[in-house]
C-alpha cells in the first residue's frame, strides 16, 4: 500500500510524501520497496539514483523514530 494512501492522502506521483511525515512503518515499508526495486530492476542511472537518495531519506526517518522511542524508554526507566 503507497503510505500517502495510507494517510488518507491522495499521492502525487510527481511529488513523494515528505518523509518526515510517515509513520516508522510506512518509512519502513516504502524502504523495503525501494531496497526491492533497486535489487531486482534494471534501472537507468539517473533513476537509481533518485531511488537510492529517497531509500536514505526513508533510512533517516526510520532512524528519527527509533531514536525518539530509545529516549522515551530510557526517560521512563529514571523515573
Amino acid at each position: 500500500m503507497n503510505p500517502a494512501a495510507a494517510n488518507g492522502q491522495v499521492p502525487n506521483q510527481n511529488q513523494p510524501v515528505d518523509p518526515s511525515q510517515l509513520s516508522y512503518e510506512q518509512a519502513r515499508a516504502e524502504l523495503i520497496e525501494v531496497v526491492r526495486g533497486l535489487d531486482s530492476r534494471d534501472i537507468p542511472l539517473e533513476s537509481a539514483l533518485a531511488m537510492w537518495e529517497r531509500g536514505q531519506a526513508l533510512a533517516a526517518r526510520c532512524q528519527q523514530v527509533l531514536d525518539a522511542a530509545r529516549v522515551k524508554v530510557e526517560n521512563a526507566g529514571q523515573q
